[in-house]
């Protein structure tokens, strides 16, 4: 039966390179474990659905130049000759693009009167085609008719009575109804003009992903007296990519005007998110730069161990230690080390975390990434002791007693 007597007063003769070890391991595991946790955050950021049909889905922007260039004509004739197309379920104008990162965002409130706060809340301009083109269900309430939509110009800043919100917004501004029971509601745009909840969408994202109100989001009945405007159109699945070009062609075709700004949802998303996955490849990198140099650290403690103790090894092999016995030898010191670096690592670990939350406003810890983070540092630091205890089970005890 192993004994664990002289395992520690083995430690205690090499108590410095057994301590240096141990910190290491503390430090890497309360580095490791965060990353982890915001890799897992970041990871799960990417994939939140924005609630439109991104796959299948792009923009594009027009811009007329000239005094006679007629703004609502073009519009009307663009999305009428786009809605024909065929392969394409649906397309309307609109002010900005989900999780693009440009848009437009206001304040909603229950009572009218600027001492009262408002709720912050994506707007989005559409017209009755919105929801279809968007790919949104409305789960209460009614759509817009035609004869909801009006025009806003350049200077406009009324609002239409009528609006339809995001079943989060809706919860937001009334957290003790359903929000079925929101649709009818009066709120206020503005502090004081009021708009009527005439329908709920599942759900629909701002256009700034890192927004605290991210689905907070409001269909506005309107379309945009502009001289540069911008078209999103929705296709059947697999036909995106040709009509993209078609679309460009056909907007083309009208000389008064410049087009540009084609992209995919997509494209949007991956721009979006792409500081998020180059934190993901970083700390990912970090992760294993940080595991081999701890690794190699405890081979390096271990080997210096086994040769250091190849007389003492031998004497034991002479009086009958089995090579199991000298394997589970350093093997058992290696997890008293681990385990001491790991118990140091957990306190560490929380500690840098409430740094990272008020630092970065992320989510605290869960407390199982401290355990999971506990367990495999120590699977680790076994992995890397088991070649150097390996090579101690090869020493000949004849040999190693002739060691001076």
């Amino acid at each position: 039966m192993l004994e664990l007597g002289p395992i520690f007063r083995a430690l205690l003769r090499n108590k410095i390179g057994a301590i240096l070890i141990a910190v290491q391991i503390a430090f890497t595991m309360a580095i490791i474990v965060n990353a982890v946790f915001i890799i897992y955050d970041r990871s799960q950021q990417t994939k939140r659905p924005s609630g439109i049909d991104e796959a299948n889905t792009f923009f594009i922007s027009s811009s007329g130049f000239g005094d006679d260039f007629d703004i609502k004509g073009t519009i009307t004739q663009d999305l009428e000759a786009i809605r024909a197309l065929p392969g394409v379920i649906d397309a309307i104008q609109i002010n900005a693009i989900p999780i693009s990162g440009s848009g437009s965002s206001m304040g909603l409130q229950t009572k009218p009167g600027a001492e009262h706060d408002g709720t912050g809340v994506a707007v989005y301009m559409v017209d009755e085609h919105g929801i279809k083109a968007l790919d949104l269900e409305l789960i209460a309430g009614e759509n817009f008719a035609k004869s909801d939509i009006r025009w806003r110009g350049p200077a406009g800043s009324k609002w239409p009575a009528k609006v339809i919100v995001t079943e989060a917004m809706a919860k937001r501004l009334f957290p003790d109804l359903s929000y079925s029971e929101a649709v009818g509601k009066t709120v206020y745009i503005n502090d004081v003009e009021p708009m009527i909840i005439t329908g709920i969408i599942d759900k629909l994202q701002a256009p700034w992903v890192g927004w605290d109100n991210l689905d907070n989001a409001m269909l506005s009945p309107e379309k945009m007296e502009f001289q540069s405007t911008r078209y999103l159109i929705r296709t059947v699945p697999g036909m995106r990519d040709q009509l993209m070009k078609t679309v460009e062609e056909l907007l083309a075709e009208n000389k008064s005007r410049v087009v540009d700004g084609m992209r995919s949802i997509d494209y949007v998303r991956e721009r979006s998110y792409r500081g998020n996955t180059a934190m993901i490849k970083i700390l990912t990198t970090v992760i294993v730069t940080l595991t081999i140099v701890t690794s190699l650290g405890i081979v390096g403690l271990a080997s210096f161990s086994v040769n250091r103790r190849k007389k003492q090894i031998g004497i034991r092999r002479a009086l009958g230690a089995t090579k199991a016995d000298i394997l589970s030898y350093f093997m058992v010191e290696n997890f008293l080390i681990s385990a001491s670096g790991v118990v140091l690592g957990a306190v560490l670990t929380v500690a840098l975390n409430m740094l990272l939350v008020s630092a970065l406003s992320i989510p605290p810890l869960d407390w199982f990434y401290i355990l999971a983070g506990m367990l495999v540092l120590c699977l680790v630091g076994q992995a890397a002791v088991f070649g150097p205890a390996k090579k101690a089970t090869e020493i000949a005890p004849a040999t190693a007693t002739r060691t001076v």
